[in-house]
């Protein structure tokens, strides 16, 4: 399999086939699409895809249709079928005919994108490391100051075993990297799971999390799609009731039921949870957090501000000046002493994101040689001046009814770090800490196209 996985989508519903397209290409993928099965046919067999996301159910020839034909020719990669009027029947079918799985519609992004990435897995000839590599890349927590050399060999020590892990920290200290540290380091066979906040808020959250059976509907939950590997679980005091309810009963049980069914299921993953700073006090404050506090605090790790390890700065500094370079094709540029000096001064109220971020800017922004001290005063002062857009929205939002109100910050929030971040989705979700799946949807339910803002510099 190539380093670049090829991605066929079938499916002949418009909204559907160009967002799965363009998370999976996000995500890294090369994406071919198809809106029916005549085209399909023809795609697939210009150039057999990595992997095929078919729909069943289309105008021309029907998903099980093509699905016989290639079965027939002997398929040499994995199909995971979609469909909106699933039954128990068209699953068993589909995967009598060589399907890797079945995805019932509307689609839990989070839900295919860890479908796919098994279904790859599954497909990777022995010893080919490279599609598991990306999924569970981690960056090693950076500095040589004495609470991080503490924290890596405590996270060192904490991945051999198989207790829940508790991380706690400010936004943008790096908890989810530390998570995908510890997961990488536990040998884990299985993926990094992380949960879709969005599919957590919603109706559906057992289903979401447990999976269904019965019903005519088959579907695997949050748990089973983490078997092997590590579910983790963002700002665990921001899960909604039912959420925390669902999940602390499972880690009491260390089993879980699927709805429509009576069998019991072992829990087969590693729950690794992050929170904030000051997690405790809000346990205490609700007893359903609180009791999922205690469920996942055995192993605890507090991943310390970046304001107080300014000597760090320096090794992260130097990190992300390479990293740019050799990941996106920025332009390497050597931060000055004197300008390594100034940014340990500074405060980093947005910890280590804000540090990424700014790095980020200057190499896109600045000029040729070292970057001098002037350089990093003027992007400093950029960052303080952000403030400013709460302002302006200021004078207007306290007179709209709530949702009106939250809906024009969100829409200016997210434009101005979409700005920010030069167009990418991929690199909005890291800065605002957003699933993809769940960024995806709310892009488009305010009317923000990633291209437009970035061509049009502004809303």
């Amino acid at each position: 399999m190539t380093a670049q996985a090829h991605i066929l989508v079938v499916d002949d519903e418009p909204d559907i086939r160009e967002l799965v397209s363009e998370i999976l290409a996000d995500e890294g993928y090369r994406v071919s699409t198809a809106d029916n099965g005549e085209n399909a046919r023809t795609v697939f067999g210009q150039n057999t895809p990595d992997l095929v996301l078919l729909d069943i159910w289309m105008p021309d020839v029907d998903g099980i249709t093509l699905l016989k034909e290639w079965s027939t020719g002997g398929l040499d990669c994995p199909v995971i079928v979609m469909s909106g009027h699933g039954t128990v029947e068209t699953a068993v079918e589909a995967t009598r005919l060589g399907a890797h799985d079945f995805v019932q519609k509307p689609i839990s992004l989070a839900r295919l994108l860890a479908v796919v990435s098994q279904a790859l897995a599954a497909n990777r000839p022995a010893g080919d490391n490279g599609q598991k590599a990306r999924a569970t890349q981690a960056i090693e927590p950076i500095g040589s100051s004495a609470a991080m050399q503490l924290l890596r060999t405590k996270a060192e020590q904490a991945a051999q075993h198989d207790s829940p892990v508790l991380i706690s920290g400010e936004p943008g200290s790096g908890r989810e990297n530390l998570a995908r540290f510890i997961h990488a380091r536990s040998g884990r066979s299985g993926d990094f799971v992380s949960a879709d906040s969005f599919e957590l808020e919603s109706d559906c959250v057992r289903a979401y999390l447990l999976g269904r059976d019965g019903n005519g509907e088959a579907q695997s939950g949050l748990f089973d799609l983490a078997a092997g590997g590590t579910l983790f679980l963002g700002d665990i005091q921001d899960l909604p009731t039912d959420a925390q309810r669902i999940i602390t009963q499972v880690l009491e049980a260390g089993a879980f039921v699927r709805e429509g069914s009576s069998g019991k299921r072992e829990l087969a993953c590693r729950v690794i949870a992050s929170g904030s700073a000051n997690l405790l006090e809000m346990a205490k404050r609700d007893s359903g957090l609180e009791q999922l506090y205690y469920r996942v605090n055995v192993l605890p790790l507090e991943v310390p501000p970046l304001r107080n390890r300014a000597d760090d700065v320096p090794d992260l500094v130097r990190f992300f000046a390479d990293w740019f370079p050799n990941h996106e094709g920025l332009p390497y540029r050597n931060f000055s002493v004197a300008a390594q000096n100034r940014l340990r001064n500074h405060g980093w109220p947005g910890n280590i994101r804000e540090l990424r971020n700014l790095v980020q800017r200057l190499l896109i922004l600045g000029g040729e040689g070292d970057v001098s001290v002037a350089e990093v005063e003027d992007a400093l002062r950029h960052n303080l001046a952000e403030p400013a857009v709460a302002e302006r929205l200021q004078a207007d939002i306290f007179e709209l009814p709530l949702r009106e109100a939250r809906e024009q910050f969100e829409r200016e929030y997210l434009s101005h770090q979409l700005r920010k971040a030069g167009g990418s989705v991929g690199k909005l979700a890291e800065a605002v800490e957003m699933e993809r799946t769940h960024l995806y949807r709310k892009l488009r339910a305010l009317g923000i196209d990633p291209k437009s803002v970035v061509a049009g510099g502004g809303k």
